[in-house]
């Protein structure tokens, strides 16, 4: 039970506080790694810190999806996002995002605000040069736009999480030294494009996560996803690239502490 759940929405699961914890603490004492609870909203880091305190193995990010509200309200809502970032106890904030671009919700046919989009974007990717942190990006049908914006800030790191492109796409974002990262998606049976993806990403640069409560892994496919799920993409994943489980989970744990610090 060694897993690592790089992405995670523990606040969004679909059960009350009291069964979320239940689930966690069953989740820990059965040998689980670590969590990493993502940020979407300007403000709900401290919440988060706050529900999850007692569990050692949970760390955290914080960011803005790019929502149509988020994006017309970023000059408000940025300042409000680096205050509880500079607020956060060290060593349990570990990463700036999500954030980044969605195509699929947001198209310029339905007046979405793309320019306003890319800039909250950018202002996170400056958040986390500025912190020294790395960044988790959200990129859905945008791989061109995301990339090039990314090539602006060099000297940040960081993940596409919840990969959904194709080889030609992983090695640009792999060549700007970005990390990859799988979900259940990953065990769909129409998604052979993630999996051949999957195969070609360097061990060193791949990851491995459930966006719980999204996207449960084909065995689960229909309910909500919770991290022990991703159990099933580890053991595709090893299947996949021809090793054992056991040293993919040490490779994705090394992966983690590359990127993040030594947070597991």
């Amino acid at each position: 039970m060694r897993f690592i759940d790089t992405h995670a929405h523990l606040s969004l699961l679909p059960c009350e506080a009291r069964c979320r914890e239940e689930k966690l603490e069953q989740l820990f004492r059965g040998g689980f790694r670590g969590i990493i609870d993502i940020g979407t909203e300007a403000g709900d880091l401290q919440t988060r810190l706050k529900a999850f305190a007692r569990f050692e193995g949970i760390r955290f990010s914080a960011g803005i999806w790019p929502s149509p509200e988020a994006i017309a309200g970023r000059k408000r809502l940025l300042p409000c996002l680096e205050r509880h970032i500079s607020a956060a106890a060290q060593g349990r904030l570990i990463a700036i995002g999500e954030c980044g671009l969605d195509r699929y919700h947001n198209q310029e046919a339905n007046g979405a605000d793309l320019l306003g989009e890319r800039e909250l974007l950018e202002r996170h990717l400056d958040l986390a040069q500025r912190h020294r942190l790395p960044i988790i990006i959200h990129s859905r049908q945008a791989a061109q736009e995301t990339g090039d914006i990314l090539s602006q800030y060099p000297q940040v790191q960081g993940v596409i999480h919840c990969f959904s492109y194709g080889i030609p796409e992983a090695k640009r974002f792999l060549q700007a030294g970005y990390y990859l990262s799988f979900a259940g998606n990953l065990t769909y049976k129409n998604a052979q494009g993630l999996r051949e993806a999957l195969q070609f990403v360097p061990l060193d640069r791949l990851l491995l996560e459930t966006d719980s409560p999204y996207l449960a892994p084909q065995p689960f496919r229909g309910k909500s996803a919770e991290p022990g799920m991703v159990a099933e993409t580890y053991r595709l994943a090893a299947s996949l690239r021809q090793m054992s489980l056991e040293a993919l989970q040490a490779a994705i744990a090394q992966n983690v502490s590359a990127l993040f610090g030594p947070c597991f």
